[in-house]
């Protein structure tokens, strides 16, 4: 059982890193192009479309699995391994603290300044910095916990 649940750990949470990284390295330049009103209309498109039953899977994944892998005793598993296992759900668990306290919120925000009065350039200028700032935080940790989870898999 141990070792599944390591597998799934190591899974989820490169399922999660690659989509975050994608974003960050393609999607986000990309976008970052566009005018203050296409921008404005394309996140929010985003922002309603990504929150499904798929993405939620793996960002609840991405947490549950390597606690379960460091909660469940494994016969053989050295302590530098459940370091390891640990380190990468501390990693998981403060990219979802990010995303919760962080990046929502101004999701919800951008959706919630959609209006015949708004100014695209003042809701971008309210979002798009500080939503990349924490995004890029976001990333580096759900990598990380990747690698962490996966060092240990190997380990």
């Amino acid at each position: 059982m141990a070792t599944l649940l390591l597998a799934l750990a190591v899974g989820s949470t490169g399922l999660y890193a690659g989509f975050l990284l994608i974003f960050l390295t393609g999607i986000m330049p990309a976008l970052g192009r566009l005018t203050d009103a296409a921008f404005v209309t394309a996140m929010r498109r985003v922002n309603e479309a990504v929150p499904r039953a798929v993405f939620m899977t793996v960002f609840v994944a991405a947490a549950v699995f390597p606690i379960a892998a460091y909660l469940v005793p494994a016969d053989g598993r050295t302590d530098a391994q459940r370091w390891l296992v640990l380190a990468g759900f501390v990693c998981a668990a403060l990219n979802h603290l990010v995303t919760i306290v962080g990046n929502v919120p101004l999701n919800e925000a951008l959706a919630a300044a959609e209006g015949p009065d708004e100014d695209p350039a003042v809701s971008r200028a309210a979002f798009e910095s500080r939503w990349n700032a924490y995004h890029r935080i976001r990333t580096a940790l759900v990598v990380a916990a990747f690698g962490l989870l996966t060092a240990a898999a190997v380990g």
